[in-house]
């Protein structure tokens, strides 16, 4: 290698070469290729080329239908959204799954209860709070009356069979739930290609149990459940039970099918390892490109009104304390749509601060430290972003010479870098971590390389600077499930 405008210095040491670039002249090239194609800096990289393409099916979310949205979805809903983002991002064909709690013993207490205490009038003005309603008032009755337990299981019965009656009532909690939780993601920026369920897959249920019976992996247990062994040494010492004794079946029978990303939280690990187990044992080799994305639980998360239960609450939170502090802070600027932008923002700093960790991780939460403007916040993201909207320029082809821009855009490089290692380990905490980085790098820049009184030239170069810096930022926001905002 030569010393020459690109290369500044070589040396050999014991068994390296060291070889020093032209920081200016990089980040100038750089600086170009981001201007000439700001959406595709970096997702287009030879270095992630061999992720392109293909077709991903991922399945997220999946809260149980005639429930208000539980809070504790919350997190299922944002991890899978984000790897679905950063899978299409790279050029992936993505298929979008929200995989129902739809099917059930449950189902059979709240048919029953429905049946024996619910209201048609009230399933009209209050559907969801109605029916959590008559679960509660069911599920306190078949604790001591036989009689409710056994009406119970009858209507589950009669929905396996398909019966008419009880088939018509089971979809109208279904429409009913579906088109709330529609109006719940839409506010969180969230969609589905398919709304799927256990009950889609019912139907399925008897071929997979006689492909099992017929392949010598269904067993019949003393208490009359059938299973399929998972020891390896037929001694039925490690076994998942797919049936119970009175013939209903349970949810890892109606999990048999396709091939997927799942996203639950850390307790599900062994129904995945089972299930995946089981769906090698009957010939499906997809079943070992199928991953189980698992996730901590999140302590703590209550509101004003005490314990949170629903995720609506949740985001009603967020929304009321992020317009509370952006009122009362001397830099807001005047909004045309402030409640719009506090929710946006607010629901930037939830995924903000659930992002940060390793998703395996339980944390405590704190509307105070996810609400701040200033630290690693979803809060500062934002209102980095929406600087950079107000101090950038379309770019021409300028050179930065400053040591602090310099650093910034050899930072806007390893974008690519960032992307392959969240897609490999499917955390987000990389992307995370990597554009609050970026951010606090432009604040410094923001302070050491103004604008206002600089030649046109240094000036123009500056501007270009930090258009790049906000394409890489917006872009990578939008791959982690938020929506940039333009003022705050």
């Amino acid at each position: 290698m030569k010393r020459g405008a690109v290369v500044e210095e070589v040396s050999a040491g014991r068994g390296v070469i060291h070889f020093r670039l032209n920081r200016p002249i990089l980040a100038q090239k750089l600086l170009e290729q981001l201007c000439s194609e700001p959406d595709g800096f970096g997702v287009k990289s030879e270095l992630l080329r061999h992720l392109q393409g293909g077709r991903t099916l991922v399945e997220f979310s999946s809260p149980n239908i005639a429930k208000k949205f539980h809070a504790g979805h919350l997190r299922s809903t944002i991890i899978g959204n984000f790897i679905a983002n950063l899978k299409k991002a790279l050029g992936n064909e993505v298929i979008r799954v929200n995989y129902l709690g739809d099917w059930g013993m449950q189902f059979g207490l709240l048919g029953a209860g429905f049946e024996r205490s619910g209201s048609q009038e009230k399933l009209r003005t209050q559907p969801l709070e109605h029916l959590f309603e008559v679960y509660v008032q069911v599920n306190r009755e078949a604790e001591c009356d036989e009689s409710v337990r056994s009406a119970a299981a009858e209507f589950f019965r009669r929905l396996e069979r398909g019966e008419d009656q009880a088939l018509a009532l089971w979809r109208q909690f279904r429409e009913i739930t579906v088109d709330e939780y529609k109006r719940i993601y839409q506010r969180l920026g969230v969609h589905f290609d398919h709304y799927s369920g256990e009950a889609f897959h019912q139907h399925q249920t008897q071929n997979v149990l006689d492909e099992l019976m017929t392949r010598g992996l269904l067993k019949t247990t003393e208490k009359g459940t059938a299973v399929v062994d998972l020891s390896g040494a037929g001694d039925l010492s490690s076994y998942a039970t797919l049936v119970r004794s009175d013939g209903t079946s349970l949810y890892i029978t109606r999990c048999l099918s396709p091939p997927s990303l799942f996203k639950t939280d850390k307790s599900q690990t062994v129904h995945f390892r089972q299930l995946f187990h089981i769906l090698l044992a009957m010939g499906h080799q997809w079943a070992e490109r199928c991953v189980h994305v698992a996730f901590g639980l999140v302590q703590g998360m209550s509101t004003r009104r005490g314990e949170v239960v629903f995720l609506e609450d949740v985001l009603e939170e967020a929304r009321s304390r992020m317009l509370n502090n952006m009122r009362q802070s001397s830099t807001s600027k005047e909004l045309e749509e402030p409640e719009q932008t506090a929710e946006r923002v607010g629901i930037s700093a939830l995924i903000v601060q659930d992002f940060r960790g390793p998703l395996m991780s339980d944390y405590k939460f704190d509307w105070d430290k996810v609400l701040q403007a200033h630290g690693d916040t979803g809060v500062f993201l934002q209102y980095t972003h929406a600087r950079l909207l107000h101090s950038s320029s379309k770019c021409g082809f300028y050179c930065v010479t400053e040591a602090v821009g310099v650093t910034g855009v050899l930072m806007v490089c390893r974008y690519d870098e960032v992307l392959l290692q969240s897609a490999n380990e499917l955390q987000p905490r990389h992307l995370v971590n990597f554009l609050l980085t970026l951010s606090h790098l432009v604040a410094v820049a923001h302070r050491e390389l103004p604008v206002k009184g600089s030649s046109a030239a240094v000036a123009q170069a500056r501007l270009c600077l930090f258009s790049a810096v906000r394409s890489v930022l917006a872009n990578g926001m939008r791959i982690l499930g938020i929506t940039p905002v333009e003022k705050m």
